[in-house]
């Protein structure tokens, strides 16, 4: 028997007339209370566990509490402008390097010869590796920043779509180790300067240079399948961040 409510904590009285299972004070039934609290102490622990799939979708989906409609709007435009952009990369053909006639490749291309500077410390091989990963790697990393520090879903997924059309633009490079036709950054044609293209440097002593049209073709796969999922992912978070304004009234 409680002598002191566990509700309103009243002190029981010799004087009282309820019952001894009963608060004279606030009504509170002793029995029903703990009762209650067993069953809240069972219930919580199994309701606050989360399957993976569920903690991927909520740490993939984060909302964005303060975005307002107009603002959706807006991402709702920039949505569509890269999904525009993404299906014309992803529909041209890797082996005509009609992607690297783009202006998008002057943004990688920028990033790809920064990684041979990052990396040339590391020697020749490293050097070689350091353009083509950079610039596939450095929109992962802001991915990763979006997403971890700043709790953006949709900027993470813009910047997956960099990676994949990224890898697409590596692609016609690759396809390039034995022809030798597309022009160098500062050397001109890559037939006229030997030991200056990156991938037959790669690939040549490897004794791979054979297989380089289909790595390519795997690599712009790859990056295909990149622009899809953030096509999806950035979807995604639209849909989110509108069910948060609606819930928000």
């Amino acid at each position: 028997m409680y002598t002191t409510c566990p509700k309103c904590a009243y002190v029981r009285r010799e004087a009282d007339t309820a019952p001894a299972g009963q608060c004279p004070a606030c009504g509170l039934v002793f029995s029903k209370w703990l009762k209650a609290q067993m069953v809240d102490t069972a219930v919580k622990p199994a309701a606050s566990l989360r399957s993976p799939r569920q903690a991927l979708l909520q740490y993939c989906l984060p909302p964005r509490p303060q975005l307002t409609g107009s603002e959706w709007l807006i991402l709702v435009i920039v949505w569509g402008a890269f999904l525009v952009c993404g299906l014309y990369f992803i529909n041209l053909d890797f082996r005509s390097n009609a992607i690297g006639n783009s202006w998008f490749h002057n943004i990688n291309l920028v990033f790809h010869e920064a990684g041979h500077v990052l990396f040339r410390p590391g020697g020749r091989t490293a050097m070689l590796l350091g353009g083509s990963p950079f610039q596939v790697l450095l929109p992962l990393l802001l991915m990763g920043c979006f997403l971890q520090l700043n709790r953006d879903a949709f900027g993470a997924s813009l910047c997956l779509w960099w990676a994949g059309q990224s890898l697409m633009d590596v692609a016609p490079y690759i396809a390039d180790a034995r022809a030798l036709r597309l022009p160098l950054l500062g050397v001109g044609a890559a037939a006229d300067s030997p030991g200056m293209h990156d991938w037959a440097n790669l690939l040549r002593p490897r004794g791979w240079l054979r297989y380089d049209t289909t790595i390519a073709f795997w690599v712009d796969l790859a990056g295909t399948v990149l622009v899809l999922l953030a096509l999806l992912w950035g979807a995604a978070a639209l849909w989110r961040y509108r069910r948060d304004l609606r819930t928000r009234g």
